[in-house]
Parts: structure tokens; sequence; C-alpha cells
């Protein structure tokens, strides 16, 4: 077997073993895209169903119709522009929440996203507001308390108030702002004859798993911002805290909050980020719900005639990137921001997302805006990019010389690489200078597509026709001709036609640098183009138009600095030739 076709074979396995084991390292460190939201039937695209949007999958029958729930205690009203819900009276809960904005789906009558949902009924996600106390009785999930108002909607807050009998009244005051963020006065005015301990409560449970992926690159599940920092926790890390001393994964903090993130989606109970606090991971080891809590360092004496205050916040709402930054620096909430699971590149995530943002405000299209932000990032990279062209030019021209010395010699690869070394050195020729921009261009791919994965701003956003969401992969599989043939290719071979447009663009791009003279390598450089197609077929589409538009950008200006430069065209031919 001759040396050429053992390295054939030897590169044909290692192709085969990328191809299809590089879906099973994707799903975990590096997951593809977000699922899809619509389906290519007969040449159009058709609204899929959110996989998570379905809270009665895998819970117990018994639970109740959600609607039916909600009838059967008092409840405030909240209306915003932004969401819609109630406060139930049972229990001081926020149990009831839709945020008007952001459907389950792309369809036309999709319904919105549904965030909490009453105990009793599938879904159970609720936070509550309440007291603990010592030497009164304080309010229960049983008491009903009395409201000032009917609705609750921005500068229209609502006073909740409840008496035990011996003295004391409890108090709630909650307002809303225009997005997301409900404002808890707490307050406990003592009547009696003796002074009353108490400690403001405030959790928030949830009764199932969010559905959402949780992966490496972007965190779904509990969380806890401490004065050390960001705790993405795991559900099972937190289920097997319950039999600790502790009954739960805690973190002693003076500022802070702590909640559970879904993908898009966040809630968090936010303490007064003055005093020290408890925050507290933990499952109910009965009901199997997760809750995320907090308790004051030292709890609050009350005074006969004397009246206490305590205000926190609750977050229930959607992970925007400008609000969540807003509610940090102006209400001095720790690293809210953190609520996204940036990683530790947020330093280029993030301005790329506030840039990529303002060039769509600007022309509201978000796959226009990325091939605006293509144009900008290789437009800051051209003076590298030309002399990458230079050196590639330099290159062709050397290759017979190259050729000469390989034959002379092939019996001594030690001499070959030496006068090789020699001929670069006296032709000033920099092999590795084509690959800078290459070397580059990966830490800001890395950026787009964690941008692509973690942002709702890039949720169902469409790009042009059967394109609706750029954070998914391309729905148009070639395989069963745009949904005419009634069958779904196998993820290995689901090639859309971005996928192919963009094999097509690494193709010709490669062809414009020197044909490398090893045989194998040219074998390599042929076949990576179709390669590269499959290994990006299952990425969010905007990452895919953001290289296609880098490889044609790449053509242009090598047509562009061989136009300038007739020399550099000229030498590659006659080295051609």
């Amino acid at each position: 077997m001759t040396e050429d076709r053992k390295n054939m074979i030897i590169f044909a396995v290692l192709a085969a073993l990328l191809l299809f084991g590089w879906p099973m390292v994707t799903n975990y460190f590096f997951p593809a895209a977000n699922p899809p939201v619509v389906k290519v039937e007969d040449g159009k695209p058709k609204a899929l169903p959110n996989p998570g949007a379905d809270p009665t999958a895998d819970t117990p029958q018994a639970l109740r119709d959600r609607a039916l729930v909600l009838k059967e205690t008092p409840r405030v009203v909240i209306d915003t522009p932004r969401v819609k819900g109630s406060i139930n009276l049972k229990g001081a809960r926020l149990d009831d929440l839709e945020l008007k904005q952001y459907d389950e789906t792309v369809a036309k009558n999709s319904p919105p996203i549904r965030l909490l949902s009453p105990a009793g009924a599938a879904g159970s996600y609720f936070a509550e507001f309440g007291w603990q106390t010592s030497g009164a009785a304080a309010p229960n999930a049983n008491t009903v308390w009395q409201a000032s108002a009917t609705t609750l909607s921005p500068g229209k807050p609502v006073t909740l108030t409840s008496s035990n009998g011996s003295g004391q009244r409890f108090i709630i005051d909650i307002s809303i702002d225009e997005n997301f963020m409900f404002t808890v006065k707490q307050s406990v005015a003592n009547n009696g004859a003796a002074p009353v301990v108490v400690s403001p409560t405030t959790f928030v449970n949830r009764a199932q798993k969010s559905t959402d992926l949780d992966q490496w690159a972007a965190h779904v599940g509990p969380i806890a911002v401490s004065t050390a920092g960001a705790n993405y926790l795991d559900y099972s890390k937190v289920e097997e805290a319950v039999m600790t001393a502790d009954g739960g994964v805690k973190f002693d903090t003076r500022s802070g909050w702590v909640g559970f993130t879904d993908h898009y989606w966040l809630t968090a109970v936010i303490p007064d980020q003055g005093l020290d606090v408890t925050l507290l991971q933990r499952q109910n080891p009965t009901s199997k719900s997760y809750q995320a809590e907090y308790s004051l360092a030292r709890a609050l004496t009350v005074q006969p005639g004397k009246q206490i205050n305590y205000t926190s916040r609750f977050f229930a709402g959607a992970k925007e990137v400008a609000l969540l930054d807003d509610y940090e620096a102006k209400l001095g909430i720790a690293q809210f921001s953190y609520a996204i699971d940036w990683g530790w590149y947020r330093i280029i995530e993030k301005p790329m997302f506030y840039y990529l943002d303002w060039l769509f405000r600007l022309v509201g299209n978000f796959g226009v805006a990325i091939i605006l932000l293509t144009f900008t990032i290789r437009g800051l990279l051209f003076p590298i990019a030309q002399k990458q062209f230079a050196s590639m030019a330099q290159m062709r021209v050397i290759q017979p010389k190259m050729k000469a010395l390989q034959e002379r010699y092939k019996d001594d690869k030690q001499k070959q690489q030496q006068e090789i070394m020699k001929l670069y050195k006296e032709e000033k020729v920099n092999p590795l200078a084509g690959c800078l921009p290459i070397l580059l261009q990966i830490p800001i791919m890395f950026a787009l597509y964690k941008v692509l994965l973690l942002t709702i701003e890039m949720r169902h956003q469409p790009f042009v026709l059967w394109i609706r969401d750029l954070s998914a992969p391309d729905p148009a599989m070639i395989l069963n001709l745009f949904g005419y043939l009634p069958f779904t290719p196998p993820s290995f071979l689901a090639i859309g036609i971005i996928p192919v447009l963009l094999g097509v663009s690494m193709y010709f791009q490669i062809k414009l640098n020197p044909a490398p003279m090893d045989e194998m390598q040219k074998q390599i450089f042929q076949f990576m183009p179709w390669m590269l197609m499959f290994l990006m077929a299952p990425f969010a589409v905007g990452l895919q138009v953001y290289w296609i538009t880098s490889n044609v950008v790449t053509i242009a200006q090598q047509w562009w600095l061989y136009k300038k430069h007739p020399v550099l065209s000229q030498q590659t031919a006659q080295a051609k030739k």
C-alpha cells in the first residue's frame, strides 16, 4: 500500500468519525442551535409547537384545570403593558402571570408565554410574601388578605392587609413598573402590649424542573448570586442537599438574590441589598417541588406602638439584556445581569450584542444586522487580511522552488525542511501569515454563537422567506425536497439551503489559497468545505449567515487586492503556469 493511499484511508476514517461523532459532542458542550420554530412542508414553513409550552406533560393526573383553580380564590388583577395575571389574596401569592409580548410559537394565533401558575394546577409556579414571628401569630398560606384595589398596574400599587386579633397588623404594599419588576414593602404594626420578633419571608416555588435544556454553554436551573459571585446550580445538586444539615444549598451574603432561570425567562426574589441574608435553594422532600428563598441574618423586633418596614423585590419576566443591566445599575441589584450565563467570554459577547442590537434598530432585520456586523468586523481586520493575501500570493510564486527542494531532498526530510525554511527567509515569506485572520475569527464566531444562543432578543427573529428564527437551524431540508417527500432526514443529513451556500462560499474561498504541495493536504482542502457544510448545518442560521458573508467579503477583498496590485496577479498566474 502506498503512503498516499494509506493517508487517504486514515483521512476517510477520521472524517467519518468526525461527521457521526460531532453531534454527540455538540449536544452538551456546544449545542448547535435552539429548537426549530418552523418545519417546511410542501415547500412552505409551518409553525411548530413550543416543546416546553405544555405544563401538563409528566404531571400527576390529579391536578386540576388552571382556569378552575384561578376562580376558587379572591384575586387582584395585574394589568400592565407587558404582563397580565393576578395576585391570589389567599396566602398573598403571585401565582398567575403571562408575558404579553412573547408568544409560545411564531404562529399568528399563538398564546403568550405563561410564566406563573397556581398550586393545584399543572406547572405550578408562584411567589409568596409573608412573615415568620415569635410572640404573635403570623399570616400563613390560608390567610385571606384584604386588598385596597382590584387592579395592580404601573403607578397604581395595591395594599394587602391582615390582622391577627392580638394587636398586630401585617401590611404588604405591592407595586410594579412598566416591565417585570415588582416592589414589595412589608410592614408590621404592633399595637399589642409586648414586643414582637418578626422576619419577612419571600420565596418562589416551582413544582417541576424547567423543560429547557441545561447545557454547558447556557445554564438553566436554580441560581443564587452572593458576594462570592453567581452560582449556577443543577437541580440534582439541590436534590442531594436536602439531606444535609442546611436542608439545601446555602449562601450567606449581604447583597445578592436567588431564583430560577429558564433559557429566556427568570424569576428571582431580591432582598434588601444592604442587609445580611442567607440565600437558600432547596427541594421539598414531600411534594418534590423546588424552592428559592432567603432569610434575614437577624430578625427584627417591633416594640409596642411601633411599626417596622422592609422592602424587597420580585422579578418575573424575560431576560432582556439591556433591562437586566438597567436594573443592576439603577436599583443596585448585585450582578443581576448574570441571570444570563455569558460565561468568561462576556467581555466580547456583550459589546457584540449591543452593537448587533443597535444595527437591528437601525435596519429592522436581525439577518441584515448580522451581515452589517460582518462587514464591520472584516473592515477592522482588513489590514491584517491584506497582509494575508499578499503572503498567499508570495506562497504561490515560490511553490515551484518548494517543489524542486522537495524532489531534491525527498530522502532527507530534515534537510528538506531546513532548505524550505531558508527559502522562506530569502523570499521574505511567512507561511503562517495566512492563519492569523482565521485565528482572530475564532473568538468572534464563538461570541456570535453565544449571542444567538443566549439572548431573547434573537428569539423568533425572522430573516427572509422561510427563515423565521435566526437562532434556530435552517428548516428547509434538501434531502426530503423541502417537505414534499413525507420523511424527516436523520440529524447528520438534515442539510438546508443555507448550509449548502456556506459550503459553496467556503469552496471558492479555499480556491483562492495557494494549493498545498502535499497531495494529501490537497485532498483535505478539497473535502473541507463539504465537511463544514454538514458540521455547521445544525447551528443557528444567523451564525451561518455571518460565515457566508465573511467568505464573500474575503473573495471580494482578494479580487480587489489583485486588481490594485496586478504584479501579484501576474506572479500567481506565472507560478501556476
